[in-house]
């Protein structure tokens, strides 16, 4: 007697996973139910053999049954992608697109997030090789405003938060380049409104220079900020395009679905909260 391997998925069973996918892409085109018939139509299945594959997807929850004979995605698959959402490391995704630019550029590439008035870096890939005296430590902070990644997320805030943000820390500088009055620090953030980068113009440290692009997350918010640091007199501006390039991939890895900054379908300004 012909034995049949048990670890091998039989043809049917494929054939039925192949169906169910194309169901639920077509559920997942209308935001409205749909009905039995125009799923059959759309599909090109026999409309029993669509009843009898969404009645299972029903009964797991994974297509809502609102009225008889119509359908919608389920309140299951919700559920199943808030928990890959959760999952979701910012840090794993960046990690490998940080080390691609940093092999691009040779410079520092820099992963920081904000906390309350100030940036922390979460991280960094970088070599001895790039020349740069001075490389911010994991976990290590810096005032918003002195900072390309810093301006991305002021650019963010309304004119309101921006002015309370200067009021309560006074703006601080730390170097001759620093910005500290809150006109020119307006100034420099309608830049990086419109253009979707920021930069550091040695206002941190004397000798250092820095560009920044933002990452954004499945809700189109500003999460994190990438940042390309060197010396002051080897800032390459052709590395702009692989910023930017770099942080739209891990942007898309986070969800996110907008078009990357430098592309016709960018709208070259940052959400303003």
């Amino acid at each position: 007697m012909k034995r049949t391997d048990p670890d091998l998925p039989s043809k049917p069973s494929v054939q039925v996973l192949e169906r169910m996918f194309t169901l639920m892409d077509v559920l997942a085109s209308r935001e409205e139910a749909i009905s039995l018939k125009e799923i059959s139509e759309r599909t090109g299945l026999h409309p029993s053999t669509a009843h009898r594959i969404l009645n299972d997807l029903t009964i797991g929850r994974f297509v809502d049954r609102p009225e008889p004979g119509s359908y919608r995605l389920g309140m299951r698959l919700l559920e199943l992608g808030n928990l890959v959402k959760g999952r979701l490391s910012l840090r794993d995704a960046a990690l490998l697109p940080m080390r691609e630019l940093h092999r691009l550029t040779q410079q520092p590439v820099n992963l920081s997030m904000r906390q309350g008035d100030e940036i922390i870096y979460v991280e960094r890939a970088y070599s001895e090789r790039s020349g740069m005296q001075v490389v911010r430590a994991i976990g290590g902070r810096a005032p918003l405003h002195l900072t390309s990644t810093g301006k991305l997320f002021l650019a963010a805030d309304d004119a309101q938060r921006v002015r309370a943000y200067a009021l309560r820390t006074g703006l601080p500088g730390q170097t001759r380049n620093s910005i500290t009055q809150l006109q020119a620090l307006e100034r420099e953030l309608a830049k990086a409104r419109q253009t979707g980068v920021a930069r550091d113009n040695e206002e941190l440290e004397l000798g250092v220079r820095c560009m920044a692009a933002g990452i954004y997350d499945d809700q189109g918010r500003l999460v994190a900020g990438l940042s390309i640091s060197a010396p002051a007199d080897r800032l390459d501006e052709s590395w702009l395009a692989k910023l930017q390039a770099t942080a739209h991939e891990i942007s898309a890895a986070l969800g996110f679905k907008g078009a990357a900054y430098g592309t016709p379908q960018a709208a070259f300004s940052l959400p303003v909260r």
